[in-house]
């Protein structure tokens, strides 16, 4: 599906808008793993329901843990940390959450099960967690230290497990929830650099459900019983960042439903940043998901724009960084890569065919470059549906309401 953005930049007549965005990816994927391992029935509202979603709640059931969905309400009959079915074949897709955090998981239950992925997941990294995994006890075969993997699991692992997180957050996430599977706990010792606020909205979860994970400088150790309950999951601010992002380049005041300034998610310090930001170097390492977002909109500032930290982020759904460049070079817009990250200067864009490199995010972001360029035109853009299946439908709804 291509997808030819609205422009509207200079057709503007009411500045204020209010929209909608669905629960956050990442605090549904956290909130389906503890509601799965605790004691009893949880029940999560404003979930996402969206194709990473759908991909864990198909795992999940395959573990035997019943799951129903009730539009955006998720119903979880935990399993008390004990995974029913003690042989499984997974399919996690293209998700990394859903990689990671099942990994983790079985690794440390008894058992023996299989996890395929998706030809695009294969390529961003796993090896770091396989292999403390294996250090742990875990018996894990690979293929190069990616999927397919065959896990025999543990439930005794060997502590402290060492875990190097500068490629991922997500490898610790992944082992503070699942260590509490094992029989006795598990230490876990952390080295490497990465954003943290992930891992704080996991240990904030964790919590929440019954969980004091305890921490002493690079030493996390977690022992205790998940409990059920109600969990409200906040609106996905990685989502919402978009359309803050509009409100940078067009002069609106686009708000969304439920974002506060206080979101546990680590995207919100992206909105921070937009305030009084208009070009200069800025570190997103620890909220690189929205790299794309800002070069999206770089073009228009002022001042040349450098985006540093974010390396890692040539090995997520694509190299990222390479499709800022691809994309904004097509539009004519003057752009450097560097070693962690590109440097855009201002330019005046022009129309193109945005290619997504498959990425939902690069759909997203170059649709908000497009609300100032007439003519510019997204490939391939139901990716969208990984995440945010109705954002074009919202956009031309803000669209429309924002030119009548």
């Amino acid at each position: 599906m291509t997808y030819k953005v609205p422009y509207i930049f200079d057709k503007i007549k009411n500045k204020r808008a209010i929209v909608s965005v669905p629960g956050s990816k990442s605090i549904t994927a956290r909130a389906l793993i503890l509601a799965a391992l605790a004691s009893g029935q949880s029940v999560l509202v404003n979930a996402q329901i969206s194709d990473d979603t759908r991909t864990m709640l198909d795992c999940l059931g395959r573990l035997g843990i019943e799951c129903n969905v009730y539009g955006t309400t998720i119903k979880v009959e935990g399993c008390s940390g004990k995974i029913p079915v003690g042989s499984a074949t997974l399919n996690v897709n293209s998700s990394g959450t859903a990689a990671r955090f099942l990994t983790a998981l079985l690794a440390f239950s008894d058992g023996e099960y299989v996890l395929n992925s998706s030809a695009q997941m294969k390529q961003r990294p796993m090896l770091p967690l396989i292999q403390s995994l294996i250090a742990a006890g875990a018996n894990i075969s690979s293929e190069g230290g990616t999927f397919p993997l065959i896990i025999r699991g543990t439930s005794s692992p060997v502590c402290p497990i060492k875990i190097d997180i500068t490629q991922s957050s997500q490898f610790l996430s992944a082992l503070l929830m699942a260590g509490v599977c094992a029989k006795d706990g598990i230490t876990i010792d952390v080295c490497g650099a990465h954003g943290m606020g992930y891992v704080d909205m996991t240990l904030n979860m964790m919590w929440s459900f019954g969980v004091n994970v305890e921490e002493e400088g690079n030493e996390y150790s977690v022992c205790g019983e998940l409990a059920a309950k109600r969990y409200d999951i906040e609106p996905d601010v990685s989502s919402a960042c978009y359309f803050y992002a509009a409100n940078k380049i067009l002069g609106t005041d686009i708000s969304v439903r439920g974002i506060t300034p206080h979101s546990m998610q680590g995207d919100i310090a992206f909105i921070r940043l937009l305030k009084n930001f208009d070009g200069g170097k800025v570190d997103m390492s620890a909220f690189s998901d929205q790299a794309l977002t800002l070069a999206a909109i770089a073009p228009y500032l002022s001042k040349p724009t450098e985006i540093c930290g974010v390396a890692h982020i040539r090995k997520q759904e694509c190299d990222r960084i390479n499709a800022m460049a691809v994309n904004l070079s097509a539009m004519g817009v003057n752009c450097v890569q560097t070693e962690d990250g590109i440097i855009i200067y201002p330019s005046l864009p022009k129309p193109a065919k945005i290619d997504t490199f498959g990425d939902h995010r690069v759909a997203m972001a170059f649709a908000v470059t497009g609300l100032r360029c007439e003519g510019t035109e997204i490939e391939t853009a139901e990716v969208c549906s990984k995440t945010f299946g109705e954002y074009f439908a919202t956009l031309n709804n803000l669209c429309h309401d924002l030119t009548v």
